[in-house]
């Protein structure tokens, strides 16, 4: 636990990519294997749901401090991170830590889990009397599962590879799908044997950059594969040893929720991998992603459901074909595969597996406007593939590009406030905007991101000198602040006050230059509906 606490502060303290990669290869090269298991579950941003409920442990802290409701209250209101301020107000006796990650998680904490609600205080003291000085403040983070870590699993992955010498694309496969931190788990993960592949075992996805330059600068128009960009669930459908398994991009298996493509996809040969999107999808286009996670979230899924809600998947790539890993082959070999596979299964593309639609625009003239015409189609912009490229692990700049339409926008001002996390715990970063309805301000959107630093610490401030109202965590605040926001799209909808859902709201920038009596208004938003929006939802 010492060890990584010692890496957790390493890696919260650089802001330089080296340096945490360099800490977290030492760590893995020293700890020893359960532990290095579980920290890689835990960088990789993998984190318990909460395992005690927050009151319990503010009831704990209050009754373990002698700290009246109030000043705990209070203490937290200033502070803004419940772990922190429990961490800051609890007297604890231990000067040291016995016991490793592994101990700790399996031994101390996931059997909070099932505690009786009157042993909790006392099975928390057991723990907190136990932890040295520098580890309480993570293990309180593990308990809360607000443990959030500066790297990327891509970083991880990296380090990994570097402690071992091994390529870092085996580390990153070995790492996909159903992977548990066991020291066991973590022996075959840095083995210089090469296993076969389970069954169920998903590849690496590779993804896109966005398009940061002129699209003419990256080479010629007719180089590349171009495509829509929807804004669906990435996921990879695999059929192997006669079973199908369906695997998103955040690494959980969803066959359950989509009977309607695995009945379909069941035609497929066996020793195929396709990579794609389920999207929601009536009449040639793309339904609301929020129709789609009413798919995503049911366990069971009704035939009723699967009328109201149809899907499709999209797919956009052969990662296996005939048994064998083709990956390192050129896209356009790779679709030719795919598009025989289909046929060869006797798919056909009104069904739920389909190969999307291409562009044939032979200049970026062309592909500019047919960009433009994303919106009609239900899409966020096009999809620029090299057809030479291979598909690689991860985001590798120079092979896939998105280039997405601009978002739509309005000016909006900010009515409430919440205190952020982390390093931000002191701050107001967290903001709900709204627009004028006649005389009042309905809200009807949240942002947490687009503006710099410096930025952030002026709000902060004038936040902290306009509250109006206290509702727990949350500030009432004068209506002064103007905000541009900008949003993927927009969708008429029942279970918003304001009767609108926004799609990515983040803030574009500050509008110093107007007051609250200038910003938009709701009928602007119908505006935006009638031009551009989504059908709405219910």
């Amino acid at each position: 636990m010492k060890e990584f606490s010692s890496l957790y502060k390493a890696i919260d303290e650089t802001t330089k990519t080296n340096s945490k990669l360099a800490a977290m290869q030492a760590y893995f090269q020293t700890a020893c294997h359960d532990d290095a298991a579980w920290a890689i579950f835990f960088l990789s941003g993998e984190r318990f749901k909460r395992l005690i409920n927050t009151r319990v442990l503010r009831e704990w802290a209050m009754q373990s401090s002698q700290t009246s409701s109030w000043l705990f209250e209070e203490s937290y209101s200033w502070v803004g991170d419940l772990a922190e301020t429990v961490f800051l107000l609890v007297p604890s006796r231990a000067t040291t830590t016995e016991g490793g990650l592994a101990f700790w998680v399996k031994e101390r904490i996931e059997p909070l889990r099932t505690v009786a609600p009157d042993r909790v205080h006392d099975e928390l003291m057991t723990c907190w009397q136990s932890i040295g000085p520098s580890e309480r403040f993570l293990f309180l983070k593990l308990v809360t599962g607000g443990l959030r870590v500066g790297v990327s699993k891509r970083l991880v992955i990296r380090a990994i590879a570097n402690a071992f010498q091994l390529p870092t694309e085996l580390v990153a496969h070995r790492l996909t799908g159903t992977w548990l931190p066991t020291g066991e788990s973590f022996r075959a993960l840095i083995s210089n044997q090469i296993e076969s592949q389970l069954p169920s075992q998903p590849y690496p996805f590779c993804l896109a950059n966005p398009i940061d330059v002129e699209s003419h600068g990256i080479g010629e128009a007719n180089d590349f594969l171009a495509e829509w960009k929807w804004d669906g669930i990435r996921s990879q459908l695999i059929k192997r040893g006669d079973q199908l398994y369906v695997w998103t991009r955040g690494e959980e298996r969803v066959e359950d929720r989509y009977p309607d493509i695995c009945q379909i996809a069941r035609q497929l040969p066996d020793g195929t991998v396709l990579d794609g999107e389920i999207l929601a999808w009536r009449n040639d286009k793309p339904l609301p992603f929020t129709d789609l996670q009413k798919r995503l979230g049911r366990k069971t899924v009704s035939p009723k459901l699967m009328r109201d809600i149809p899907v499709v998947f999209m797919a956009y790539d052969l990662l296996e074909y005939r048994g064998r890993d083709i990956r390192s082959e050129p896209l356009s070999l790779r679709r030719k595969w795919l598009a025989e596979v289909l046929n060869q299964a006797e798919i056909r593309l009104s069904e739920p597996v389909a190969i999307p639609e291409q562009s044939d625009a032979p200049n970026w003239e062309q592909l500019a406007r047919l960009r433009e015409t994303s919106r009609s189609h239900g899409a966020e912009g096009l999809m620029l593939k090299k057809w030479d490229s291979p598909y690689q692990v991860g985001r590798v700049r120079g092979a896939w590009w998105k280039w997405k339409i601009e978002p739509l926008t309005i000016d909006a001002v900010l009515v409430y406030a919440q205190k952020g996390h982390g390093k931000r715990s002191s701050l107001f970063t967290d903001y709900t905007f709204a627009l004028w309805d006649r005389d009042g301000l309905v809200p009807f959107a949240k942002a947490y991101s687009g503006l710099s630093d410096s930025e952030i610490r002026e709000v902060d401030a004038i936040i902290k000198a306009n509250v109006k109202e206290k509702f727990g965590p949350v500030r009432g605040v004068a209506p002064i602040l103007v905000m541009e926001l900008a949003f993927e799209n927009i969708q008429l909808s029942s279970r918003h006050k304001s009767g609108f859902a926004v799609r990515f709201p983040r803030i574009l920038r500050w509008r110093k230059d107007k007051l609250a009596r200038d910003a938009n208004s709701l009928d602007d938003l119908r505006v935006l509906v009638q031009a551009h929006g989504m059908p709405s939802q219910s």
